[in-house]
């Protein structure tokens, strides 16, 4: 499994001296968005071995795993940092991941994953509809040309694996023939790991390290970060990220289109506090 498959895009595709420093560089909320989103992308190697241990035999799958998906999710870690240091020179960004790293990579272990296969599939369909409405709700946000590019190449991404994960997803799940109620709770326990550990634990680090006479300050942490998780949910895509998360139940047509519009509206909360 030596050989890396061709990257979709590259950091040198990203021209940083473009970068508008007017429209990004005073936006502290979007600093903490794209400071954290580096740190969990760039742990990508971590989780990629873990599931690679946990799809062994499945040489597809496998290779797919380590030519690819690590490399891309990587490249986003690496793209980003780029980006967050070019902009905000004076955050000492290797500082910062090395904390987070500490930390994280201490609750990032095999046993998170879900012991079945399939349901371990239909939960990383959640972490890729999570990424993906993340990096879309970002290039939303921002007008500042080069981080609307960036953040589209990642969603782009995001989107890709979604759906190579989906589509191993459906092999296993006629495999292992579990039913909607398993896949369901395998579901609502990725949404809930997700906003507990991967987004909190990398903010929290980048507020340590901007705000150290803060340190401890769980009330002056969730002020910062409920502001910056605020502006991501006014624009996070609620249709799509309901509309992913429902796909792995593989509910009838007309029970999924009811409800779809009732999920949407709650769908800002279900990746962020």
């Amino acid at each position: 499994m030596s050989y890396t498959a061709p990257l979709p895009w590259t950091l040198d595709s990203l021209d940083l001296d473009r970068i508008d420093l007017s429209r990004i560089r005073h936006n502290e909320d979007m600093f903490f968005l794209l400071c954290s989103s580096s740190f969990v992308e760039s742990g990508s190697d971590l989780y990629t071995q873990n599931l690679i241990d946990h799809f062994a035999g499945d040489q597809e799958l496998q290779i797919w795993l380590s030519q690819h998906w690590e490399h891309e999710e990587l490249q986003h870690g690496r793209a980003l940092a780029a980006y967050v240091r070019t902009v905000w020179p004076e955050f000492d960004w290797d500082s910062g991941f090395k904390a987070f790293w500490n930390e994280y990579g201490a609750v990032c272990t095999a046993e998170q994953l879900e012991p079945s296969r399939g349901l371990e599939l239909a939960a990383r369909c959640v972490v890729e509809t999570g990424t993906a409405s993340l990096y879309r709700a970002l290039n939303e946000i921002t007008d500042e040309p080069v981080l609307k590019q960036l953040t589209h190449h990642i969603k782009s991404d995001e989107v890709r694996h979604y759906k190579h994960f989906y589509q191993h997803y459906q092999v296993y799940r006629e495999r292992e023939g579990f039913g909607r109620y398993k896949v369901f709770r395998a579901i609502l326990r990725r949404v809930r790991e997700v906003k507990r550990e991967d987004s909190d634990i990398a903010l929290r680090h980048v507020f340590n390290l901007c705000y150290p006479h803060h340190l401890g300050n769980e009330t002056e942490f969730r002020r910062i970060s409920d502001r910056a998780q605020g502006l991501l949910r006014r624009h996070i895509p609620a249709e799509m990220t309901v509309k992913m998360l429902l796909k792995p139940l593989d509910l009838p047509a007309r029970l999924q289109n009811s409800l779809q519009k009732p999920l949407a509206r709650i769908a800002k909360k279900l990746f962020l506090h």
